[in-house]
């Protein structure tokens, strides 16, 4: 009968329980987890694997890496020149002549240790490149701050006012090493280098400096453009050496000429970058014959700064 409650069936019986609720962990199950981490934040991710491998790398250039200076004149040379160096290794199997034992009492004089190692020794320091018996391991190079260049007065700067040289990207550590030792030689407060893409001081640097490394400031920067812009706030006249459509050196204005100044080399190959010139002050030229196509970096820095120091 309809409606009739006792009748067997009529009432659907349920052998489940009542149960408690979840206390909301459903809900926030469902709330947002902030954005998605980047792929290299993520553990097991190959970008992730990626940068663990590039910092992995990086640290081990930055902290163990030293830079080695190999060969008998070369060796002879760099402690000639005061280079800060970590240890003198010699091969037990080197014939003694006059430049190893230059290198020793050079080495005993400047307290650096001098250690006797056998030729695989000396092979495995030497990465495989011909040594001639002899090694000098480089202390790694302090890097100065932008603002330790642009404050630094060296002393044969009497009253004449400051040069900053800026290096656009310049690849060659000898060339490195040469522009240091012109911008020693003129009195320069110091170079300015980007940290990437550029020559850094390794052993080659150091080599052709002759010493001058050890006395001249070297910032390394992280954009050339912002350092621009640094310097002109400092109060210096920003001058882009280019190898074509500046004003020739010679006939540039003393008097515009008479103020601190950054002199801005570029790359061997493209020079100074479209981006730096357009942030120069002005741009100069170095007159050439016509039947060369170009001074190499490091020749062109040492004309204009004996130019700009001696105009």
């Amino acid at each position: 009968m309809a409606g009739n409650s006792s009748r067997q069936g009529a009432v659907r019986k349920s052998k489940k329980k009542q149960t408690g609720g979840s206390g909301g962990k459903r809900k926030r199950g469902l709330s947002g987890k902030g954005p998605t981490p980047k792929a290299s934040d993520r553990p097991g991710h190959p970008a992730s694997r990626r940068a663990a491998r590039a910092k992995k790398s990086a640290d081990r250039e930055g902290t163990t890496r030293r830079e080695v200076i190999l060969g008998r004149n070369a060796v002879d040379e760099a402690l000639a020149g005061g280079i800060p160096g970590i240890e003198l290794a010699i091969a037990d199997s080197a014939s003694e002549d006059v430049r190893i034992t230059r290198a020793r009492a050079a080495a005993q004089e400047a307290g650096i240790t001098t250690v006797v190692v056998n030729k695989r020794e000396l092979d495995r320091l030497a990465d495989g490149l011909p040594h001639q018996g002899i090694a000098l391991t480089v202390a790694t190079f302090e890097y100065a701050e932008l603002h330790d260049v642009i404050d630094h007065r060296p002393s044969g700067l009497k009253d004449r006012q400051p040069i900053v040289v800026v290096l656009d990207h310049l690849q060659d550590g000898r060339n490195l090493g040469a522009i240091a030792r012109s911008s020693a030689a003129y009195a320069t407060s110091g170079i300015a280098l980007p940290n990437r893409r550029a020559a850094g001081v390794t052993a080659a640097a150091w080599r052709a400096s002759a010493g001058a490394l050890a006395r001249l400031p070297v910032a390394r920067v992280t954009n050339i453009a912002r350092t621009i812009s640094t310097l002109k706030k400092a109060g210096f006249l920003v001058v882009g050496l280019s190898a074509a459509g500046g004003d020739p050196l010679p006939a540039i204005d003393p008097d515009i000429l008479d103020r601190p100044l950054a002199l801005v080399v570029g790359s061997e190959a493209d020079g100074i970058s479209r981006l730096v010139a357009e942030n120069c002050d002005l741009l100069a030229t170095i007159p050439i014959s016509d039947s060369a196509e170009s001074l190499n970096a490091a020749t062109a820095t040492a004309i204009a700064l004996d130019r700009l120091r001696n105009r």
